[in-house]
């Protein structure tokens, strides 16, 4: 009878707490978006570069097993993974939320009152016994079980799971967009090593030259067909390049240093096959369309997952808005006495509450965390498009690097050819008294600088090759 009185009331009471609680404010959104195109240029290919295996995409068998050193020592890789465990545990933390916290409890203690209180006066004549009253000073001796429980009434708790997994599917992408990014950082500094070798060789090879050219001038200073200012042009030209050697090899201890950071190890000599550097790329690459991006790309596809999580975190964050329900519970015995403790039903204990509470003044924190929120996924949905805008302007930029490259490459190729030329005429002709010492020196400088511009045209090809890869979410499969 008492509890059918009760009832009305109570859903009398909460739907009071509700109807205030609703009075919340509004979601921000912003709709402005741009679709990402159809096709890149006139191309309308389905077929992806990206789904080919980084062991099938480079085949360098020295670069492949560097690629593999560097996913399994790589530290940032390592610390990614630790990330992904964090979120993993996240989740069962948010899962176990959703769940009544049970648990045991055991206590003592001993309280004395004053007698001229109303405890005091009372238990000083409560007899517990004929002829025996409450002891004084009291003890106390409990021992049970408890239970709490959150009733997950507007989804906050299951909403924050789900924010929680899709955080940790965010960190997987994270992982996979390392792995990507790490491995084109591999192959860019492995073929920039490679290209360093190749320009040393050329630098030797032209003071092999100059010195040839200094004897021939010393020759003809002895038979007075020239002065000793040609020869200490040819001798400063000498130096010149030897300081050029140097130079280069300090930057390749820095790129071996630069590898062998990225594969977590210590230096050591890095096997590689310079004489290959200046060969074609053989994979043929295909871009096909914009919209594979979003499937391809980890940098995308964890944008994506961190704007639902973001969505999430504002359904939970509006849900406190709401009256929330707590029930707890308790069961087990209690007595001033050890020897009271086994006897029933005397000692039992039992409770069990249930407690609605709503904000109703004061807001302004809940208010505030509601607005963060709402600009976090605002922040997730700006970063989710820069992500997609980044990604097709990454590749069509990759795509025109790599055409005119090519180009750029072949006029390269030709000067290099008619510069070997001139430097074999240049010689005769020096020889036969029918040009100054001033033109040969220009012709073998000119000469160096087109062949060390050709390697660095050949790095920026080897380079745009890498990068288009990465670019269209190759390498994580």
């Amino acid at each position: 009878m008492f509890k059918s009185k009760i009832y009305p009331y109570s859903l009398l009471i909460l739907g009071t707490l509700a109807v205030i609680s609703c009075k919340t404010p509004a979601t921000v959104t912003d709709t402005a978006y741009k679709a990402i195109p159809e096709h890149f240029g006139s191309s309308t290919d389905t077929t992806n570069t990206a789904a080919i295996a980084w062991k099938n995409y480079f085949k360098d068998p020295n670069l492949a097993l560097l690629i593999e050193i560097a996913l399994k020592n790589n530290q940032e890789l390592k610390i990614t993974l630790q990330e992904i465990e964090i979120a993993k545990n996240d989740i069962l933390v948010r899962k176990g939320a959703l769940l009544p916290t049970v648990g045991l409890r055991a206590g003592t203690g001993v309280e004395k009152v004053g007698r001229y209180t109303s405890q005091g006066a009372g238990d000083a004549t409560t007899e517990i016994t004929p002829g025996k009253e409450f002891p004084d000073p009291l003890t106390d001796f409990n021992i049970g079980a408890y239970a709490k429980w959150e009733v997950d009434i507007w989804k906050k708790l299951r909403n924050s799971k789900k924010a929680a997994v899709n955080k940790y599917l965010a960190t997987i992408e994270g992982k996979n967009f390392v792995v990507t990014n790490l491995i084109a950082e591999v192959a860019n500094s492995y073929y920039e090593l490679m290209a360093l070798d190749n320009q040393l060789d050329i630098i030797k090879q032209t003071i092999v030259l100059q010195q040839n050219a200094l004897e021939i001038v010393k020759i003809q200073k002895q038979a007075a067909r020239t002065t000793e200012l040609a020869v200490q042009k040819f001798q400063a030209e000498v130096f010149s390049s030897k300081s050029m050697e140097f130079e280069i090899l300090q930057k390749i201890v820095e790129t071996e240093n630069r590898i062998h950071f990225l594969l977590g190890q210590y230096p050591e000599k890095i096997k590689r096959d310079s004489g290959t550097f200046m060969q074609t790329a053989s994979a043929i690459i295909a871009t096909g369309t914009p919209s594979q991006l979003l499937s391809n790309r980890p940098d995308i596809k964890q944008a994506e997952l961190a704007l639902t999580a973001a969505k999430l975190d504002v359904k939970v964050a509006r849900a406190a808005f709401y009256p929330s329900l707590d029930i707890s519970a308790a069961f087990g015995l209690q007595a001033f006495k050890t020897s009271y403790l086994a006897q029933f039903p005397e000692s039992l204990l039992y409770n069990l509450i249930g407690d609605i509470a709503a904000p109703l003044i004061n807001r302004n924190t809940i208010k505030a965390e509601f607005a963060s929120a709402n600009s976090r996924q605002l922040q997730a949905l700006y970063a989710y498009q820069r992500t997609v805008l980044n990604a097709y302007l990454e590749v069509a930029t990759q795509m025109a690097t790599m055409a005119y490259l090519e180009k750029r490459y072949q006029l390269k190729a030709e000067q290099v050819a008619a510069m070997n030329q001139s430097i074999s005429i240049a010689g005769d002709l020096f020889q036969s008294a029918r040009a100054d010492y001033f033109e040969v020196l220009m012709t073998q400088r000119d000469a160096l600088d087109s062949k060390l511009e050709l390697i660095e045209t050949k790095i920026k090809q080897r380079n745009a090759f890498v990068l288009i890869y990465r670019d269209l979410g190759g390498g994580w499969q």
